[in-house]
């Protein structure tokens, strides 16, 4: 063991498993140490709060980029909830275990004492912190890639139930069945401007015309979209 409190060889071994071989090690072990042990020696110990606070928006950005990217229809709402579903302490922590973050920890007497290394939340902030690390070592590409890496087995998890967005839905029961693509068109607003509703219509040539209403343009082509699903028998109507 090392003067500075880790093993080199469990070091390396979570390089591995992140897939990052840092170009500054004191990063990483920055990244490890929580404020409990930097505080037993008077705060002279760099830790792990600030790489938290930046790795919790690396994470942030990495996932939402995923998700942006792999699902181009779908409305913010349902992005958020998808992103709910992966980042949260409870998936952090476990990741955090199944890298063995917790017997790296360097942490304060009485942190120890009391279970710290398996406490959820401190599991949690030192996944983030690491991230954070890996960016300030490699930039946001490489930061990403971690990430996915990581994260590999919820995103595909994501992927197989992830509610389809109607517009997306529509598109490829029209592009399977008939080759063609749904053409979207805006028919008219109505209200005052502070509350506003448009009328949208789809049209698939030779097959349904559809039309819907909604706050915005987007919202009435959805409703759009799912009048179509519901006229084809791909949705059932409430």
């Amino acid at each position: 063991m090392l003067d500075d409190g880790f093993e080199p060889a469990l070091l390396a071994a979570l390089e591995l498993a992140l897939g990052h071989a840092f170009a500054d090690p004191r990063l990483l072990r920055r990244a490890l140490t929580h404020s409990s042990w930097s505080h037993e020696f008077d705060g002279d110990v760099a830790n792990n709060e600030r790489l938290e606070f930046l790795g919790d928006a690396v994470l942030e950005l990495a996932i939402s980029a995923w998700l942006f990217r792999s699902y181009p229809q779908m409305p913010e709402g349902q992005l958020t909830q998808m992103r709910a579903r992966v980042v949260n302490a409870r998936a952090l922590a476990d990741l955090a275990q199944n890298l063995h973050v917790g017997g790296l920890l360097r942490v304060g007497v009485g942190e120890e004492r009391t279970g710290g290394r398996k406490r959820r939340s401190l599991l949690a902030d030192a996944f983030e912190a690491l991230l954070g690390a890996v960016y300030l070592d490699a930039g946001f590409e490489v930061a990403a890639r971690v990430v996915r890496r990581l994260f590999e087995g919820q995103l595909r998890h994501l992927s197989s139930d992830a509610p389809k967005d109607p517009k997306s839905l529509l598109q490829e029961w029209a592009q399977a069945h008939h080759r063609v693509t749904p053409r979207y068109r805006m028919t008219g607003a109505e209200g005052p401007d502070h509350d506003v509703r448009f009328e949208a219509e789809v049209s698939i040539p030779d097959v349904i015309t559809a039309r819907g209403s909604g706050p915005s343009k987007k919202e009435a082509q959805r409703a759009a979209a799912e009048r179509a699903l519901e006229g084809v028998g791909v949705l059932v109507a409430d």
